[in-house]
C-alpha cells in the first residue's frame, strides 16, 4: 500500500498541485498583461486607458471578468448548442495545456519531457479546431467566414514557425526546451572570445529566424497587423461574433494565453530563457524566474507596440 501511494498517488497529487498553481499564476499574469496592453495602447494614442477600478486601474481586468461571468450567455436559436459551448472551452484548455512543458526556471516545468518543443507545436496546431467549431456551431455565415479565415491564417503561419523551430533544433541538437536554454550559455559571443553575455543567445546568431518567428507569432495569435480574423469593418468579431458572457471570455482568455505562450517561446528559443544577460554579479544574484518574466514582458511590449 505504501509503495502504491509513493509511486502513483503522491506523484499524481504533486502534478495536480503544480497544475493548479500554474493555472492560477498564469491567469493572474494574463490579467495584468491585458491591463498593460490597454495602457500601452492608450499611451501611444495619448489617452489615459483604464484608470478607475483599483489603483491606477490595476483591477480593471478583474472587473471585466466579473462583468462577463454575471452576464447571461445568449445562444442563437439555430446553433448547435453542445458544440457552441464546447468550442471556447477547447480553445482555452488547449492554450493553457501548452504551458505544461514551459520551463520558467531551471527545473521548473510541470513535465520536462524530451520532446517539449514538439508538444507545444502540436498543441498550438490543435487550437484551430476551437475556432472552426465556434464558427460552424453558430449557424451563421459571418462567424463561419471568420472561422475559415482564421483557420487559413493560423495553419499558414504554423509552417514558418515550424521552419524556425527546426533551425533552432539543428543548432542545439535537442527537442527539450531546457536544453535549448542551457545551450545558449555558450554561443556566438563566447566563440568570438567575448565574456558570457546576452550576445551568446540565439537572437544574434539566428537573428533572421528571430524576426521570422516574431512576425509569424503575430499572425498565429491574430494580433495586428494580422488581425484580419476579427475584421472589425466587415465581420465585427470574426468567429466570436455570436458569443457573449462566459463563452466569449473563454475565447478571449485563450487568445491572450496563446499570446503570452508565444512570448515565452521567443524567450526560450532566442533570448536565453531564465539566463541573466551578464554572467557575473549582481546579475547572477537575481533569480532565473525574474529574468524569464522580464524577457516575456519585453517581447509582449514589442507585440503591443506593433498593435499600437
Amino acid at each position: 500500500m505504501d509503495t502504491f501511494f509513493s509511486f502513483y498517488v503522491l506523484p499524481a497529487l504533486l502534478i495536480l498541485l503544480k497544475s493548479v498553481a500554474l493555472i492560477v499564476v498564469l491567469l493572474i499574469f494574463v490579467a495584468y498583461v491585458l491591463y498593460a496592453d490597454r495602457k500601452i495602447w492608450a499611451a501611444v494614442q495619448l489617452r489615459r486607458g483604464p484608470n478607475v477600478v483599483g489603483p491606477w486601474g490595476t483591477l480593471q481586468a478583474f472587473a471585466d471578468l466579473l462583468k462577463f461571468v454575471f452576464k447571461e450567455p445568449v445562444i442563437p436559436s439555430g446553433a448547435n448548442k453542445g458544440v457552441f459551448l464546447l468550442a471556447p472551452l477547447v480553445s482555452a484548455v488547449l492554450a493553457i495545456s501548452a504551458w505544461a512543458v514551459i520551463p520558467v526556471n531551471e527545473g521548473w516545468a510541470i513535465a520536462n519531457i524530451n520532446v517539449g518543443i514538439l508538444y507545444v507545436f502540436a498543441i498550438s496546431s490543435l487550437e484551430v479546431y476551437g475556432v472552426i467549431m465556434g464558427g460552424w456551431a453558430s449557424n451563421s455565415k459571418y462567424p463561419f467566414l471568420g472561422a475559415l479565415r482564421s483557420a487559413a491564417q493560423m495553419v499558414s503561419y504554423e509552417v514558418s514557425i515550424g521552419f524556425v523551430i527546426v533551425t533552432v533544433l539543428l543548432t542545439v541538437g535537442s527537442l527539450n526546451l531546457s536544453d535549448i536554454v542551457l545551450a545558449q550559455q555558450d554561443g556566438l559571443g563566447t566563440r568570438l572570445g567575448l565574456p558570457n553575455t546576452f550576445l551568446d543567445w540565439h537572437w544574434l546568431s539566428l537573428f533572421p529566424m528571430f524576426i521570422v518567428f516574431f512576425i509569424s507569432a503575430l499572425a498565429e495569435t491574430n494580433r495586428p497587423p494580422f488581425d484580419l480574423v476579427e475584421a472589425e469593418s466587415e465581420l465585427v468579431a470574426g468567429h466570436m461574433v455570436e458569443y457573449s458572457s462566459t463563452p466569449f471570455l473563454l475565447f478571449f482568455l485563450g487568445e491572450y494565453v496563446a499570446v503570452v505562450l508565444m512570448c515565452a517561446l521567443a524567450t526560450i528559443l532566442f533570448l536565453g530563457g531564465w539566463l541573466p544577460p551578464f554572467n557575473f554579479a549582481p546579475f547572477t544574484w537575481v533569480p532565473g524566474l525574474i529574468w524569464f518574466v522580464l524577457k516575456v514582458c519585453l517581447v509582449f511590449f514589442m507585440f503591443s507596440m506593433v498593435k499600437a
